[in-house]
């Protein structure tokens, strides 16, 4: 394969939102704290666990209960409430006929190969790097330079398909390209900041890149 795309997940692939308000609200629940808006929430995602937990509010000696308890929760219900975006599963069936591929997210990646197991993708993808393989998420580069120590060698032609800022900063940070989504959770106007290849979603985003 002359083509190398990674993905993200959660806005991308996937829409785990019912899941991920309901792990949030069992977590904040469970040590007594108000749930914040979804709003709020939903604004955050895309960031690592502890990193939302912080921003909405919850203090630093508490944070990685408060993960813990996310995850007990999450892990329950995750398959149940989680269903696949529109034309993903096609998006991913295009992209592997021309292209070696990947899953960089934020997202524990245990939890995140369950899913894509059950929902018959996983076998798509020749690697997965979640939250627990890196020690500096996106943006930083390092989970994309994680994958790609683990593909083929290509040295163009390496592409970031995502739904947030923190996608295309963490591409444009490891030197690859980047298409913007905008079926997730990231605002237009943050993703036109990063690049000019935006489309409404992950099929949209292949048919573009198979044809460069």
């Amino acid at each position: 394969m002359e083509k190398i795309i990674l993905f993200d997940l959660d806005g991308t692939l996937i829409d785990s939102t019912e899941a991920i308000l309901e792990s949030f609200a069992y977590a904040f629940q469970s040590f007594g704290g108000d749930i914040p808006s979804d709003t709020h929430i939903k604004a955050e995602i895309g960031h690592p666990l502890d990193m939302m937990f912080a921003t909405l509010g919850v203090e630093e000696e508490h944070i990685w209960e408060h993960v813990s308890a996310y995850k007990e929760h999450y892990r329950k219900i995750s398959r149940a409430k989680t269903v696949l975006l529109p034309d993903a599963k096609a998006a991913v069936a295009l992209a592997k006929s021309y292209a070696t591929l990947g899953v960089v997210t934020t997202k524990t990646a245990k939890y995140s190969i369950e899913l894509l197991e059950h929902m018959e993708l996983m076998h798509y993808f020749d690697v997965l790097i979640g939250r627990e393989d890196v020690t500096h998420p996106k943006p930083d580069p390092e989970p994309i330079h994680k994958a790609l120590s683990k593909l083929p060698c290509v040295t163009n032609n390496i592409w970031m398909i995502g739904d947030t800022q923190m996608d295309m900063l963490a591409a444009k940070a490891a030197k690859i390209d980047c298409v913007g989504l905008t079926c997730g959770y990231g605002s237009i106007e943050s993703l036109e900041s990063c690049t000019d290849n935006i489309f409404e979603n992950a099929l949209d985003a292949v048919t573009f890149i198979a044809k460069l």
